[in-house]
């Protein structure tokens, strides 16, 4: 039974999450709200960062994002939704919650500490839970 769920935030609820989770800590890099196809929709990046993907490979990251979101939602009747995933690269730190089909993409800097980190993604909740 395929599940169907429709979420269609404004542009300007867009840029609000965007806004709204760039403030939590100063070691987010970059916020992205990434639709079902991959389109960036809403996006905050930090000043005076250099980006680690040049755009050919940011948009293969925002596709990837997108099939790996398809892919999940095939297990979420017997698992549950996907409330949020953590992934740790040797130069990146990442986290991705889920707004119905939509991804809110986060990069965070490496060398932060795992209290960090949790407080991150504790301080995201409420606002993915406000917008879903």
């Amino acid at each position: 039974m395929q599940k169907v769920i429709i979420n269609n935030l404004t542009e300007n609820e867009n840029r609000e999450i965007c806004d709204l989770i760039s403030k939590i800590s100063p070691y987010i890099r970059f916020v992205g709200v990434i639709s079902k196809t991959g389109e960036l929709l809403s996006h905050f990046r930090r000043e005076n960062i250099t980006p680690l993907l040049d755009q050919k490979r940011t948009r293969y990251q925002f596709a990837q994002i997108a099939i790996k979101t398809e892919l999940e939602e095939q297990f979420d009747d017997q698992l549950g939704d996907t409330e949020f995933v953590w992934e740790e690269r040797t130069k990146i730190q990442t986290i991705a919650f889920a707004i119905s089909s939509k991804r809110i993409w986060i990069t965070i800097e490496k060398n932060v500490i795992r209290s960090e980190m949790l407080r991150i993604i504790d301080s995201c909740l409420p606002i993915v839970k406000r917008y879903s």
